[in-house]
Parts: structure tokens; C-alpha cells; sequence
């Protein structure tokens, strides 16, 4: 099975452009409020604080790209930012047999993918993925193929 949200790069490109033209609207607004006209007081710094508000989340949500193939052998995750220099892309490909377990987090602004899989040194290495980006029913789809895994995995090794 093949999962992926790429098609949503010129989304994700438009949105995080509209956010850092909104800050700096902001900052403008907020700068001549302050020296020039003056009627919003203390509120003023609203002017920044929301926009900025808005990125931090928009940032701590993750990584907006998520690429996930079970097709063949091998279990291929690719998690990646629109904006490489914010966080470090994640590739990892691993045979099937070394699926444990996984394990999806849902926060208030984030989703997580945390995948447990067996080592040569005989402990567990946890991989994580940001998954908020996805669909309902693209994460639906996402455990559904996951957990056929580690049930062919189960009857394989049992």
C-alpha cells in the first residue's frame, strides 16, 4: 500500500507564506500603532503575539509531508518538511519482519506515528513520524496496513 500527501506541497507552501505575510503585516501594523497612530494601547502587541502564535503552532505540528510504501519486502516512511532548514527530514526503510509495534499519539495540535522495531542488539528502536497533516482516513488506512504487517508478522514467526 502506498500513502502519501505530496500533493499538498502547494497548500502547505501557500499557507506557511500567508503566515509569514500575516507577521509581518503584523509587526508593520504594530510599529506604526505604536509611533504613529496609537489608539490600541496595550492590545497593540496582540498585532504580534497571535501571528506568532499561529506559526508556533503551525511549526510544533511537524513535518507537513508524509510518504509511507509497504509494497514489496521492505517498509519505506518518509516524513519531510516544505521548508527544509525547520526540521530534518526522516527516511527510514526497514524489512517487514522487524515491525514490533506501532503506536499512533493524538495531541490537541499534533499527531504522532511512533514505530517500534527489533534491532541486531536485541533491543527495540522507536521511530517517530508526524502524521497531523494526514486525513482521517488516510490514517485509518495508515493502521490498517501497519497492523496487517504485524499480523502476517505474528503468524510468520508464531
Amino acid at each position: 500500500m502506498r500513502l502519501s500527501n505530496r500533493n499538498k506541497i502547494g497548500y502547505y507552501n501557500f499557507l506557511y507564506s500567508a503566515l509569514m505575510m500575516l507577521l509581518a503585516l503584523g509587526i508593520i501594523l504594530f510599529f506604526a500603532e505604536r509611533y504613529r497612530l496609537d489608539f490600541l494601547g496595550v492590545e497593540s502587541y496582540l498585532l504580534i503575539i497571535v501571528p506568532l502564535l499561529i506559526i508556533l503552532i503551525y511549526y510544533f505540528r511537524g513535518r507537513q509531508i508524509f510518504e509511507y510504501d509497504s509494497d514489496g519486502e521492505a517498509l519505506n516512511f518518509k516524513n519531510r518538511n516544505i521548508i527544509p532548514i525547520l526540521n530534518q527530514p526522516a527516511n527510514d526503510e526497514f524489512p517487514k519482519y522487524k515491525l514490533l509495534k506501532y503506536e499512533v499519539l493524538n495531541g490537541i495540535f499534533f499527531k504522532r506515528l511512533y514505530i517500534t522495531i527489533s534491532s541486531k542488539k536485541g533491543h527495540p528502536i522507536i521511530l517517530k513520524y508526524d502524521i497531523s497533516y494526514l486525513t482521517r482516513k488516510e490514517i485509518s488506512d495508515l493502521k490498517y496496513s501497519l497492523s496487517k504487517v504485524i499480523k502476517e508478522n505474528k503468524e510468520k514467526f508464531a
